[in-house]
């Protein structure tokens, strides 16, 4: 079967899946290796000027980069196109595992620090900050956007039938797959982001937003399991060219949604747990220094009390 140019064997196998795949027009792994060269000159930036920036948050950023690159740029893309199970595999690594790569990576506060303050860098500065302050940035950021946009991006796309039109037209696949990564993206900043950002979510709230998202995929991937009809019929032709039984394709797609999809979740999570229990930590900390110089006056006004009240009984 030709898929994008490209002839599929069946079954599929690893090796088919991790091989180049000619593909005319690879948006996104070009707009990878770019987001990856840009990143590496504001790093190499600050290094050569002697400034501190964390090799974690290099490396975190560019492995981003990479797996973008493979999930859209090896043959996983093109059986993508013909397996909805393959679909839902490049679905789940573009709004779960790329996007915390990236958003850890910090880019924001490297833009800030690494653009030069003059030229054409002083007009990128400004362009950033005026985002930064703008209503706009601020209600896409906010629960209110990422989640909605988020359960679309499932629920949406699938139980309404969204996948079926938006694939047949040109280049929906690739539509789909931007939409998902900036779901992703969006999501992924207000709970993992350190970089300077128009609104910013207590802990508490950013852990339940992991808690629901964590709720919502794992529910439609059960529902995809169960499910005894066919809800993207675009993927029946080519499937069924292959060898493969659509319906158990769509289960094993929903056992991915299920599995693969709760793995990032569960690291999100720790991750916002430990860097809450840090700050909580470090707030009590602080308070003790202060009390220790300055005296806490809640404290020291229960301690006078309990002394007058002892003066008063020995008075007694």
């Amino acid at each position: 079967m030709r898929v994008s140019g490209q002839i599929l064997e069946s079954p599929p196998s690893l090796q088919a899946f991790l091989a180049p795949a000619d593909i005319p027009l690879p948006v996104l792994p070009i707009v990878a290796g770019i987001l990856a060269v840009l990143y590496l000159v504001g790093a190499i930036r600050l290094w050569t000027r002697g400034r501190r920036w964390p090799v974690w948050r290099t490396v975190s950023f560019l492995l981003g980069c990479v797996l973008l690159a493979a999930v859209t740029g090896l043959g996983v893309e093109t059986y993508g196109q013909a397996l909805v199970s393959v679909f839902m595999f490049q679905q789940l690594t573009l709004m779960m595992m790329v996007p915390p790569l990236l958003v850890l990576g910090s880019p924001g506060t490297l833009l800030l620090r690494a653009t030069p303050h003059h030229g054409a860098g002083r007009l990128v500065l400004t362009a950033a900050h005026g985002a930064l302050r703008s209503p706009a940035a601020k209600w896409i950021l906010s629960p209110w956007a990422t989640v909605p946009l988020y359960l679309f991006a499932f629920y949406g796309i699938y139980l309404a039938g969204a996948a079926d039109a938006i694939l047949a037209l040109p280049g929906g696949h690739v539509a789909l797959e931007v939409g998902f990564l900036l779901a992703g993206v969006l999501f992924t900043i207000p709970i993992l982001s350190s970089d300077p950002l128009p609104v910013r979510l207590g802990h508490g709230a950013r852990a339940l937003d992991v808690f629901a998202e964590a709720a919502l995929h794992a529910f439609f991937g059960v529902f995809l399991m169960m499910a005894s009809t066919i809800l993207v019929g675009s993927f029946v032709a080519p499937t069924e060219a292959l060898g493969i039984d659509p319906l158990a394709d769509q289960q094993l797609a929903g056992a991915l949604a299920w599995s693969y999809g709760e793995a990032p979740t569960v690291l999100m999570l720790i991750y916002v747990m430990h860097r809450w229990f840090r700050s909580d930590t470090a707030r009590a900390a602080a308070a003790d220094r202060y009390a220790d110089v300055h005296g806490n006056a809640d404290l020291d006004s229960y301690n006078a009390y309990l002394k007058n009240l002892g003066t008063h009984d020995r008075d007694r």
